[in-house]
């Protein structure tokens, strides 16, 4: 599993907050929204079988399925994953859990109480830490622990191997309050997000060294404050132990102890039917199997699934008589094949009967599935293309094909900072427009793609050229050459005044001293806001991850910074970033903008539409009120100096990444009806992100990011404007489109530090809205949670946004939480 990483020591920089007058995005803003509007929006309940704890067993061992052995159980490391966010859960105080609603909540369990006591001249947070609390090893958890988290994860110190800061890096002291189970912390900077820190909250004992850190946390925890403590890590059985925890001071845990096991997604089916995990996330294949278990029942009839079932009865009386024929040699074949098919059958049956005992929870993820567009080079760096694309989707279309089958709501989501359901959420999309064919071939010709340009010549693609002028010699050179002499001339025309057609930038700049209408001007301005915002340096090169650099461990590899790619990963959703990234090759599968801002969208977007000709040169213009081409006028991809609009669209190829490679499909047939062609790459699952995403080797790719309780932290690192280094290299941070503007990251900045918690997310439906308009990545639709969970749990299986409570995890049924064979039965 690929995971983002961090070269040991860095620590993000934040950016002047200063206001820009330069590099800002223009954008229409949503219509008939007004600016304190916020979008009223439910998100799916969880689907957990509750039940109250006296109605839970108490006793038994609970098998859970992971996607793989956790590499580290330091949350804070960056090969941390899903597995190590599941298992530190149980193990370690989370100070402000999510709840169902995607909002962070105080744990009684750790704290009396939390909240800012000062604000100026500096914040302070006062934490009141719950009497009881204690380490396993009976030692209270106090100030010692808080200090010795925040140096570690300070960013101050390199020798500890961190991925990310974020927060920590404000802090100027922490204090004890007036007794032992106060903590003051006091931030140099305002923190808006406070609550996310020291969560997991580790002992000083492993966070106070960098050895303890780096290494002592990676295999064992020997000092923990959970329902729960580590009992054993076994690699050779792919398994981690849990146990009830003596020292627990809360509601006593109803599990005698909780197995993660490691199980392949290909096995999970098999995993079910034996009886070695009692919960495990699936795909829709195996809810299917399921579901189809839970309805055949033990009635009796023969399967109408399965293997041999799609056999017709003449095929049946073929093989029959094949297999009682005259011929020796074909008879043999067909009772060996007669044979194996009956074999699947009976092996199918039974596992079958096995699932019955298994019901699938559902819910949505909280995470969300994107198109992401690479707007590094090629057609995808100019943002007319990029919004083409965005405008020729059926975002309704794509959601209800994953969604609808599952009998999830199939609703396109509209925000890239929250999820239906949480506080903040409102529907951002509007800032780019709806889908709409016209408008994005519109978009298309004003970008110079056009159905004759394919078989142009390469020409500039400035004001005049340069190429005319050249003898017969010069122009039979090859295609590099000529690329080359382009450039050269796009410098030296610049210097006339040619009467070649030109490009929209340089014609509208040309209108713009004309005089012409007020509606050219207002395109021109966006043009060349555009070009502002996509003209920061670029450099390509390898991906690094920055893992450990210490002997003796397979992974770590020295980063070479001469070429490097940077990738920060300094948010608090780090490791749970790093998963959603390929888990979505496995899966199944919302500004506060005025009514005026509104209106001037509506108007653009159709000056946008309307100021074209159907199959004209790139930066010609029809009379005001041409229609734009009409989608069956489309026919092969469009192209521009004898190149074609083609895309590399790449895409997992794992046997879990069907329902993804689906929407694949589709989104390319949306894009083929406006001219662009896709060329679909199926890599495999371990490179997917790694290689591909990572490094920028792509045009189109679907991935998801996981939802956050703290969009200006969190989802900074995943839009911020790509920089230079100096080295040369791209610090990316997580922003793999390499699509960002400086006016969206002074929004994040400005929001991260307000304490208003209504002005920090008004701040967040600005930036997301700017987001939306740069087009760089495009949501889809909120992913599907799938869980299998033995029939007889309660309290486990979709939990949607909320964190688990192991303690209320159980068996309803005593005689299966007395005894595990009964639960094969």
């Amino acid at each position: 599993m690929s995971h983002v990483g961090v070269p040991r020591g860095t620590v993000r920089k934040r950016r002047s907050l200063a206001l820009l007058t330069a590099g800002v995005l223009t954008i229409p803003a949503l219509a008939g929204c007004s600016s304190d509007s916020e979008e009223t929006s439910r998100g799916v309940p969880q689907d957990i079988a509750p039940a109250a704890r006296d109605r839970v067993a108490d006793g038994s061992t609970v098998n859970w399925a992971v996607d793989a052995m956790p590499t580290t159980l330091n949350a804070f490391q960056a090969d941390a994953d899903s597995a190590t966010t599941k298992i530190t859960g149980a193990l370690l105080p989370t100070l402000f859990p999510m709840d169902a609603a995607g909002q962070p909540k105080l744990n009684p369990d750790y704290l009396e109480s939390a909240k800012i006591i000062e604000r100026e001249p500096k914040q302070v947070v006062l934490y009141k830490l719950n009497q009881q609390a204690v380490w396993s090893d009976g030692r209270e958890i106090g100030a010692p622990d808080f200090v010795a988290q925040w140096r570690a994860l300070s960013g101050k110190d390199s020798a500890f191997w961190t991925a990310r800061n974020a927060g920590y890096e404000r802090i100027e002291k922490i204090e004890r309050g007036a007794d032992d189970l106060q903590v003051r912390v006091t931030f140099a900077k305002p923190y808006a997000d406070w609550r996310s820190l020291f969560s997991p909250l580790y002992p000083k004992e492993i966070t106070g060294s960098p050895d303890t850190f780096n290494d002592g946390a990676r295999t064992a925890l020997k000092n923990t404050a959970g329902p729960f403590q580590l009992k054993s890590v076994s690699k050779a059985k792919g398994t981690v132990t849990l146990v009830r925890s003596p020292r627990w001071w809360g509601e006593k845990a109803k599990l005698d102890s909780i197995v993660f096991r490691a199980v392949a997604p290909k096995d999970r089916t098999k995993a079910l039917a034996d009886g070695s995990v009692h919960i495990t996330d699936v795909d829709a294949t195996t809810a299917d199997r399921i579901a189809l278990a839970l309805r055949d029942g033990g009635n009796g009839q023969p399967l109408t699934h399965g293997p041999g079932a799609d056999l017709t009865p003449a095929a049946a009386l073929r093989s029959w008589a094949l297999a009682h024929g005259s011929d020796e040699e074909q008879a043999e074949i067909a009772q060996v094949a007669r044979e194996k098919n009956r074999k699947a059958v009976v092996a199918y049956g039974a596992e079958q009967k096995a699932l019955r005992g298994y019901a699938v929870r559902k819910s949505l993820e909280p995470a969300y599935t994107q198109l992401a567009l690479n707007g590094e080079s090629g057609p995808l760096a100019d943002d007319r293309v990029r919004r083409a694309v965005a405008r020729a989707l059926d975002r309704q279309e794509l959601a209800e094909t994953v969604l609808k089958p599952l009998g999830l709501p199939a609703k396109p989501l509209g925000s890239h900072l929250a999820l239906a359901g949480q506080p903040g959420y409102k529907d951002g999309s509007g800032a780019l427009g709806d889908q709409n064919t016209k408008e994005a071939q519109a978009l298309l010709a004003d970008a110079g793609w056009t159905q004759g340009g394919a078989a142009e010549k390469p020409k500039d693609t400035k004001a005049g050229s340069e190429a005319e002028k050249k003898d017969a010699e010069d122009k039979k050179k090859d295609a590099d050459k000529e690329d080359k002499e382009g450039t050269e001339s796009t410098e030296s025309t610049e210097k006339t005044e040619a009467d070649e057609k030109k490009t929209d930038k340089d014609e509208e700049q040309a209108e713009k001293k004309a005089d012409k209408s007020d509606k050219d001007e207002e395109k021109a301005d966006r043009a060349a806001v555009g070009a502002d915002d996509s003209a920061a340096s670029r450099a390509e090169g390898l991906y690094i991850v920055g893992q450990d650099n210490k002997p003796g461990a397979a992974p770590v590899q020295a980063p070479d910074t001469s070429t490097a790619t940077h990738v920060l990963a300094p948010s608090r959703a780090a490791a749970a970033q790093s998963l959603a990234l390929l888990r979505q090759a496995s899966a199944v599968s919302e500004d506060s903008t005025t009514a005026e801002a509104a209106s001037k969208a509506t108007i653009q977007d159709k000056a946008t539409a309307q100021d074209k000709q159907p199959g004209g040169a790139a930066g010609a213009y029809a009379p005001l009120g041409t229609a734009a081409p009409a989608p069956a006028s489309v026919k092969g991809p469009l192209g521009k100096d004898g190149k074609t609009l083609t895309l590399r669209f790449v895409l997992p190829s794992g046997p879990g990444s069907q329902s993804l490679r689906g929407v694949g499909d589709r989104i390319a047939a949306m894009l083929e009806k406006i001219g662009i062609g896709t060329e679909i790459t199926k890599v495999p699952d371990e490179s997917y992100f790694k290689d591909h995403i990572a490094s920028g080797d792509y045009d189109l790719a679907l991935y998801s990011w996981p939802a956050t309780a703290y969009p200006a932290t969190d989802g900074r690192p995943i839009y911020a404007k790509p920089e230079p280094a100096t080295d040369g290299s791209l610090l990316v941070e997580q922003n793999y489109t390499r699509v960002g503007t400086d006016h969206i990251d002074q929004l994040f900045d400005q929001a991260v530090a307000e304490l208003d918690e209504k002005a920090a997310r008004e701040l967040m439906k600005q930036a997301d809205a700017r987001i939306w308009a740069a087009a760089g990545s495009i949501p889809l639709f909120q992913r599907p949670q799938l869980v299998a969970v033995d029939k007889k749990l309660a309290n486990v299986g979709a939990f949607g946004f909320a964190a688990p409570r192991y303690q209320d995890i159980g068996f309803t049924d005593r005689q299966a939480a007395g005894s595990p064979a009964d639960r094969k039965k």
